[in-house]
């Protein structure tokens, strides 16, 4: 762990994770053994990040996200408060012998507040999920999707404004 990591004295950062320089962990966050966490980002407070998690460079997770395991997420994202992750296809409780269903969030993503996040999908670059959505399928990069479940609205740009036309990131 980076030096200018800092890690407020209610978090709970297990051995065995990597937190890369810059990075600020916030009031009652924990953070297990094998996660991995960029340079430069935000885990805003009672955030829980599960064993083997990957978040890039230049996130800001923020209040009362739980990122479970088989999630990855990219660099300069933006994952809203109360988002919720699943990795479970099939949840039961008696179930011994489960797999994670991994879920990949692109470069630049945004997850608005309260949007739920199904396992086994990816959300494409510069997405963005509107607050309260539920995304059960994949998304296309430079578009927002709203609704439950969560259906194209428009394209964007990278900043995130409404354009008329598909966006691929170049002028």
């Amino acid at each position: 762990m980076s030096h200018d990591v800092f890690i407020h004295k209610t978090a709970m950062v297990e051995n065995n994770c990597v937190i890369g320089s810059g990075t600020k962990v916030w009031v009652n966050s924990q953070v297990r053994e094998g996660a991995t966490i960029g340079k430069n980002c935000i885990i805003s407070k009672d955030t829980y990040i599960d064993s083997n998690v990957v978040i890039g460079n230049g996130c800001k997770i923020q209040n009362s996200v739980s990122i479970y395991s088989g999630v990855t997420i990219e660099d300069d994202v933006f994952v809203g408060p109360n988002v919720t992750f699943t990795n479970d296809k099939v949840p039961r409780a008696f179930n011994k012998n489960w797999i994670i269903t991994e879920t990949f969030i692109k470069k630049g993503a945004s997850l608005g507040a309260n949007s739920t996040i199904v396992c086994g999908i990816t959300i494409g670059e510069y997405a963005m999920i509107a607050a309260g959505s539920v995304v059960t399928k994949d998304v296309e990069p430079f578009t927002l999707v709203m609704g439950n479940p969560a259906r194209f609205f428009s394209y964007i740009d990278k900043e995130g404004n409404k354009i008329d036309k598909r966006y691929d990131g170049h002028e």
